[in-house]
């Protein structure tokens, strides 16, 4: 009897750590499939504050400052045919806007209700990237040759629109061609009516 209740306890005890093991494997799993959860969903956080609070106001000072500018800066171009003249409009109209765009996005909103972040960090980098956009065309004005600066600075007008492109097709999940095609059309646009203005 001693050796069969020894048996049965013995085989009792192996039950006992199987289960138990099972026990430490079921919890082990659990944990480890909600870490993943958990790890994912802090990632899909992290890419949307840094999306709210850089790259939607950085985009929307890059492109106001690399579009918005094209008409006084072409205007001023085709109006004095003087390099030095045009690029102290495009540096004026480049600092007002990044300024300008700066506190607009500041005062928009203070992040208590959108969970957009601190407002002077969104301001900060809208006004920065707004200065940016127009100084990209604005700096080739330093070229002493009308002709030259003004083919320099189409090409980097066509640089900047193109990477305005890249960053909504890459942040903001729009097709390549259609945020070319928005960006494009706005730009030239704005690019003939400086043009007009200017020569008339």
């Amino acid at each position: 009897l001693q050796i069969v209740g020894g048996e049965d306890g013995a085989g009792l005890d192996e039950l006992a750590e199987a289960e138990a093991g099972h026990e430490s494997l079921a919890h082990k799993l659990s944990q480890a499939i909600l870490t993943t959860g958990a790890r994912a969903k802090e990632d899909e956080t992290a890419r949307r504050m840094f999306v709210l609070q850089y790259v939607q106001p950085g985009l929307a000072g890059l492109m106001d400052g690399s579009v918005s500018t094209l008409a006084p800066l072409f205007a001023a171009a085709f109006a004095t045919h003087n390099t030095w003249e045009t690029f102290l409009v495009g540096m004026a109209a480049s600092v007002g806007a990044g300024i300008s765009m700066g506190f607009a996005e500041a005062l928009s909103d203070d992040g208590s209700l959108t969970g957009r972040g601190t407002p002077w960090l969104r301001g900060t980098v809208c006004g920065v990237m707004t200065t940016i956009g127009g100084l990209g065309h604005t700096l080739p004005y330093l070229i002493p040759d009308f002709y030259v600066a003004t083919v320099v600075a189409i090409l980097v007008v066509v640089v900047e629109l193109a990477v305005i492109s890249w960053i909504r097709t890459r942040f903001m999940d729009t097709p390549f061609l259609q945020a070319a095609f928005q960006v494009v059309v706005g730009g030239v646009l704005v690019f003939i009516a400086g043009i007009l203005i200017g020569s008339s």
